[in-house]
């Protein structure tokens, strides 16, 4: 019960028991839908789209939020963030959340709603009381695309009571896009550094008129999905502008050189997950021009390629930094990496090039995920749950 004391190192920062946990629970996540896709669940869990386009957004993607953002705004203020009895508290709602929607059918589904959308506004407001307490605007934003995603989260919650997919499938498109936006930003900010500093080479200097076309093109695109402009926009001019967006990401990311990276798996990683998302677009821009690409398979890339593989790869770099360590992972966390990223090569491209395999391929991905962040939570169990050498707090 020693992770129960508030004193104990694994609370002393939010990226330790979120990563953690998060890491560990979408392998279970996976592992659970594999099974169902399988045909095989247990009565008493109703794993079905609902379950696994929720736990995948508001269970495992928000989790990794929550330490990311409670662990940077420490270094964006200078002030110490959330840590001891919050941390808890915090963890424990999330669990209590993950929990409930697991065991659904035991409980009114309003009370796993309540509990459910309890953590990201207790995330947000964590993090604005230090923002604030500094008056640091420039990351205000993410306060409101935290209560925003905490909108649709109850929205879906409402659908799924109510039998209404297409409320579920509406909040899971936007949050799925609002979350590659926050990758698009923060990538932004955080990559060229990353690969000047881990290559020894220099950094590459940002383009104004670029980054206004990247950042301009993904909030247009979400805000499209969040006020279902994409049912009424012609197909052609929604094709249009995603492959617009998609040549900005495109031509984005090949700026920052993933051709020196190539020595540094905690860098290619990162720029690999990152090409995911021009990939994802022009995969739904050749949906929306009638391709015989579903919705489902060009979504996934960016939820499986750009979503979980810049997760994996962020979570492998702050472990180490914010533990004080060496940026060295252990060589087996590259397989992870590519683990990771041929799962959702196998759901996407091997989808749409062998479709009558589909079945198999969802098993397969979902296989190689579970893998990949088991290869992570046997690897870095012992660093997040263990004192920082240097005897810092945090």
């Amino acid at each position: 019960m020693k992770f129960l004391n508030p004193a104990a190192p694994f609370w002393g920062q939010a990226f330790r028991p979120m990563f953690l946990l998060a890491a560990g629970f979408s392998s279970l996540a996976l592992a659970l839908w594999g099974l169902a896709l399988q045909g095989q669940q247990l009565r008493i869990m109703e794993l079905g789209t609902f379950w696994h386009s929720h736990e995948m957004l508001f269970g495992f993607a928000a989790a990794v939020i929550a330490g990311f953002l409670l662990t940077a705004v420490q270094n964006w203020t200078g002030r110490r963030a959330t840590n001891g009895l919050p941390l808890l508290i915090l963890t424990l709602v999330w669990l209590a959340g993950r929990g409930l929607m697991l065991f659904a059918p035991l409980v009114p589904w309003w009370f796993t709603a309540l509990v459910d959308l309890a953590f990201l506004p207790l995330v947000a407001w964590f993090f604005w009381q230090l923002l604030y307490a500094v008056r640091q605007q420039r990351n205000y934003f993410f306060v409101p695309v935290l209560v925003l995603m905490t909108a649709v989260n109850a929205a879906m919650h409402w659908g799924n009571a109510h039998n209404d997919m297409a409320l579920v499938l509406w909040g899971s498109h936007a949050v799925s896009l609002m979350v590659v936006l926050l990758i698009t930003i923060v990538g932004g900010r955080v990559m060229p550094m990353f690969t000047a500093n881990g290559t020894m080479t220099p950094k590459v200097d940002s383009l104004p008129w670029l980054e206004k076309a990247v950042l301009g093109g993904m909030w247009l695109v979400v805000a499209i999905f969040l006020t279902t402009l994409d049912q009424y926009l012609p197909a052609p001019v929604l094709a249009v502008l995603l492959i617009l967006v998609a040549l900005a990401q495109a031509l984005r990311v090949a700026r920052w050189r993933i051709q020196v990276t190539w020595k540094v798996p905690l860098l290619w990683s990162l720029h690999l997950a990152y090409w995911c998302v021009p990939l994802g677009l022009l995969l739904l821009a050749l949906h929306y021009l009638g391709l015989p690409i579903t919705f489902s398979t060009a979504l996934h890339a960016l939820t499986a390629g750009a979503i979980g593989g810049m997760i994996l790869a962020m979570i492998a770099r702050v472990s180490l930094g914010h533990s004080g360590r060496r940026l060295e992972p252990h060589p087996l966390m590259a397989a992870g990496f590519a683990l990771l990223l041929a799962a959702a090569l196998v759901r996407t491209l091997a989808v749409i090039l062998w479709p009558a395999q589909t079945a198999v391929f969802y098993s397969v991905s979902a296989l190689l995920w579970v893998l990949a962040f088991a290869i992570f939570v046997a690897l870095y169990a012992r660093i997040l749950t263990s004192p920082r050498p240097d005897g810092r707090p945090g």
